[in-house]
């Protein structure tokens, strides 16, 4: 194990960046301090916060995600898809299954288990999206029903994995193939240069990355955990209050850092394959004994609708009122926000991972495959929830109205046939996507706080596991679903700035650098054929 990983006190001081890390953990602080002193203050703020960055920046959010896609969708297609992650000759360190299991677990994957059951049976009947693509039909109708799920494709598809890849591939890029530090400020290299990613600007970005990370795990950690505890409620009666809900979502995060900081070979790639099968054994579950002719027929036309209404369900804004982006502002720029927060975190662990990659596998898997892995999810799900709602097999909205989102999975899976079987899997599977959010994040911070260090100490990991189980707590506490919102809508706005940045880094290195195309055999072919005196004029390839 290396000496980053034995937890030792020297190590910790001496591997800290004290500007980067004292700025991170010094406001969070404060936010926990501000909660815990006045919170009826701190909710007036975060309500007002969250009107007016939905209410003026909803544009911003929207076409920034938009361009991100575009870009993601043209590398999958580009000759660029065949530059490598590191050396040209290196090779992945991961197989593919366990690349993909880590990736998509890092992921959004903790939020599709909250949402997954919640999103689609809210629309249907309790917010239905207004006019405009995919919307405006009276709720609980068939059109309302295909609407609710087409949405939830978009809020969960290829826009949500683009923002993370886009992170990755500059940061892996630079790291593995120029030396470069393990952190979000290595963006900066094609403009700076890989030696001169310790200025001021390099600063304000890794603190920025660390803000929104703060933001995005602190709003993941409370969806998840408070699942956790409504569970607890809902199957045994369990209430923890305030004080519970603190010291337990809390002392999980700790606990849980602490047991999977074993290394990503030990820790978190072990976790994240067993997170998958039982990801896929529920949803095969719920697909084979829930309503399968339902669920396909409804997943089809949502899909179909997703996939012809894509621009437009990208750039609308629902500006036809005096009072803008109301719906979307609460449901499309929440979930932009949350994964321009989460792309810091995500995008590092990703980037950690992705050694020996092509360009086409990374972003291929980051965004085509985990949105193949997701769509069926929420297909599944929702429309098994609209129709155990609509027929009265199960009663979903009760529960939502007396728990929150938080519970809206238990009766679906209570309804179906071995229901106390399934619900005690979908517990597990909640706990297990809790870990690896705990844990990717907190490695993902160890990293932006330690100069980019691969294997920051255990100490370090620690303290963040610490204090983002105690903000994510205190915000369920102080302003449940509202209040994680509006922490990602803040934390997340700037960092959409970090990821167009990104892109602007990643075509500007793919451009000029033409031998990035060739593995060493290749290159040493070119050189060969450059001076065979009967070789073509224009068969030389220029190297550097």
């Amino acid at each position: 194990m290396s000496t980053g990983n034995q937890g030792s006190i020297q190590t910790f001081l001496s591997e800290i960046d004290w500007v980067v890390y004292g700025f991170g953990l010094g406001v969070s602080v404060l936010a926990i301090i501000g909660l815990i002193a006045a919170p009826e203050a701190a909710k007036g703020f975060i309500n007002d916060s969250f009107s007016y960055m939905t209410g003026n920046f909803a544009w911003f959010y929207l076409w920034s995600m938009f361009l991100l896609v575009v870009f993601a969708l043209f590398l999958v297609v580009s000759p660029w898809g065949n530059i490598r992650i590191g050396k040209p000759d290196d090779e992945p360190e991961h197989s593919y299954k366990s690349y993909f299991a880590m990736l998509y677990s890092a992921g959004i994957a903790a939020g599709i288990v909250f949402w997954g059951p919640a999103e689609a049976i809210w629309h249907y009947t309790m917010w239905a999206p207004p006019g405009g693509p995919a919307g405006g039909a009276e709720g609980g109708t068939a059109q309302a029903a295909v609407n609710a799920v087409q949405y939830t494709f978009f809020h969960w598809g290829i826009s949500a994995w683009s923002a993370y890849v886009m992170i990755a591939l500059p940061v892996a890029f630079f790291a593995y193939r120029h030396g470069a530090p393990m952190r979000i400020s290595t963006v900066l290299a094609p403009f700076v240069g890989t030696d001169n990613l310790d200025g001021w600007l390099a600063k304000i970005i890794d603190i920025l990355a660390v803000f929104a990370t703060i933001g995005g795990i602190g709003t993941t950690l409370g969806f998840v955990g408070s699942q956790f505890l409504t569970g607890l409620n809902y199957n045994w009666g369990v209430q923890v209050g305030d004080v519970g809900t603190v010291l337990m979502i809390t002392g999980l995060t700790v606990a849980f850092t602490i047991s999977v900081a074993l290394g990503v070979e030990k820790g978190i790639k072990r976790v994240s394959n067993f997170n998958m099968t039982v990801f896929f054994l529920l949803m095969a579950a719920a697909f084979i004994l829930g309503p399968t002719g339902y669920i396909l027929a409804i997943g089809t036309e949502a899909m179909g609708g997703y996939v012809n209404q894509f621009i437009e369900l990208s750039l609308y804004t629902n500006a036809e009122g005096l009072e803008p982006t109301g719906w979307v502002g609460a449901w499309t720029v929440f979930y932009w926000a949350w994964w321009f927060a989460w792309a810091p975190f995500v995008g590092l662990f990703i980037a950690r991972i992705s050694k020996g990659r092509t360009v086409r596998q990374m972003v291929g898997t980051g965004v085509l495959a985990s949105t193949g892995a997701t769509i069926p999810w929420f297909a599944t799900l929702g429309g098994t929830s609209i129709w155990m709602e609509s027929t009265g097999s199960a009663e979903i909205v009760p529960v939502l109205n007396n728990l929150g989102e938080a519970g809206a999975g238990y009766p679906l899976f209570d309804a179906l046939p071995g229901g106390s079987i399934l619900v005690l899997l979908f517990l597990t599977l909640i706990v297990t996507f809790f870990v690896t959010s705990a844990d990717s994040s907190t490695l993902a911070l160890g990293m932006l706080t330690t100069h980019g260090k691969e294997h920051p100490s255990t100490i370090n990991r620690v303290i963040w596991g610490a204090t983002m189980g105690a903000l994510a707590s205190l915000l369920i506490v102080v302003g449940g679903t509202g209040a994680l919102q509006t922490a990602s809508v803040i934390t997340g706005g700037p960092f959409a700035l970090i990821t167009l940045l990104a892109v602007w880094a990643t075509i500007r290195t793919f451009r000029y650098e033409r031998p990035l195309f060739l593995t060493e055999k290749e290159r040493d072919d070119r050189r060969h054929a450059s001076v065979d005196p009967s070789a073509s004029p224009g068969s030389a390839v220029d190297d550097d």
